[in-house]
């Protein structure tokens, strides 16, 4: 789960996967802005075919917190 995170991340962020870590925070340490993480949020629902709740993803601020998310929904 990490790891598929870490590849989508990269879609949005000028980052390696190797430089994503779990405690790594989007929008401090990865350089997100909303827009990027509103964006990435519909990639991961099509990629995990989930349905992200808006008022559960407004607490996620790393990485780690993000699969923990994921993996409740799968």
């Amino acid at each position: 789960m990490f790891e598929r995170l870490a590849d989508i991340i990269c879609n949005y962020v000028e980052i390696e996967p190797e430089d994503i870590h779990p405690e790594s925070r989007f929008i401090e340490d990865l350089g997100f802005t909303s827009f990027d993480f509103m964006s990435m949020l519909g990639e991961i629902e099509d990629e995990f075919d989930v349905e992200v709740e808006q008022s559960e993803v407004a607490n996620i601020r790393t990485v780690q917190e993000a699969v923990d998310y994921l993996e409740t929904l799968v």
